[in-house]
């Protein structure tokens, strides 16, 4: 960055592209795919990130909807609890209220952990394969909150303007705070690595909304969302009087919830040695499995996490190709 650009805010706000979703710091050397990865898409020919109109789960109600047009049947709300093998050659699923579905050709979007140790018997991988696929790492430094608020945060750098209750542009886009310099990023890495919630965490705000919230144990999350508002404060005078609601998803909470080994978004770190012909695992990289008509379509594959689809293209091109 300091070959590029001179100004620190600018070099640390770029930075940040470069750590999203990686347990490093900008300063950790070959993160510079995560940022290429993160900033190589665009919409409509052009280069800049979007929101979905309706959320995210419009993506997959629009997916939906295309295979639904091609004769595909779906079922909703149908756990998976066992990938059904016989013979090193799949079989079907079992599902958790019994039903069991045959098919010769079964493609998992879970992640690599979900579907070899989760979904499969102990004793139908080899043990080199299971030995690297227990060396995925899936660490996440990421923590979501849900915030449901009363009106527009009011920021120090771009005051609402009074009277006017639409959103500014700022609060139509990704905000980042505590990134004004590279240093209080890599601090909050070196908070996280002595396994202790960052003093100063780096925080991106998108547009808020109201989610359920979850009145299990609240302690430990409580003190840390607490700790993100007032950095919030800092910038948004009277944030914290226009929360009417939060949700705080953990790295725990989103993988009991969504099944993400870790709480880890790409399900599995982006690093290098991670990606490419080592993506899963060296010994098994693509889509095909040891297990005959077993295939891997999800972000733990080929190019990695990200709302591109490419590894379910790739997936459904592989078995196509009968690979």
């Amino acid at each position: 960055m300091g070959s590029w650009f001179e100004s620190e805010p600018l070099k640390s706000t770029l930075a940040t592209d470069a750590i999203t979703g990686l347990m490093c710091s900008p300063k950790t050397q070959s993160n510079g795919y995560v940022l290429l990865h993160l900033t190589m898409g665009g919409y409509d020919g052009g280069k800049t990130w979007c929101y979905v109109e309706g959320g995210m789960g419009s993506v997959s109600m629009a997916i939906a909807k295309a295979a639904q047009l091609h004769g595909a049947e779906l079922y909703t709300e149908k756990p998976v609890q066992q990938i059904i093998v016989k013979n090193n050659v799949v079989e079907g699923v079992l599902l958790q209220d019994g039903t069991v579905v045959r098919a010769k050709t079964v493609l998992s979007n879970a992640t690599p952990k979900v579907t070899f140790f989760d979904l499969l018997s102990d004793t139908t991988l080899p043990d080199d394969f299971k030995k690297q696929l227990a060396n995925i790492d899936y660490s996440s430094p990421a923590t979501k909150i849900n915030v449901a608020l009363r009106g527009l945060p009011n920021f120090i750098a771009s005051p609402n303007t009074p009277g006017d209750p639409r959103p500014g542009p700022h609060h139509q886009c990704i905000a980042f705070l505590n990134c004004e310099s590279i240093e209080t990023i890599h601090q909050a890495y070196l908070d996280c690595q002595q396994g202790e919630a960052s003093s100063r965490p780096y925080i991106e705000i998108t547009p808020l909304t109201s989610q359920p919230l979850d009145h299990g144990t609240m302690r430990i999350k409580e003190k840390y969302c607490q700790k993100v508002f007032d950095c919030i404060e800092e910038y948004a005078p009277g944030f914290k009087q226009l929360v009417v609601g939060k949700e705080v998803l953990t790295p725990p909470d989103l993988e009991r919830i969504f099944g993400l080994t870790g709480g880890n978004a790409f399900h599995g770190s982006m690093s290098l040695d991670q990606l490419y012909m080592f993506r899963p695992i060296p010994l098994n990289p693509g889509y095909a499995t040891p297990i005959k008509g077993l295939y891997l379509c999800g972000s733990g594959t080929h190019p990695g996490g990200g709302v591109m689809g490419s590894p379910g293209r790739l997936a459904a091109m592989a078995v196509l190709e009968g690979k």
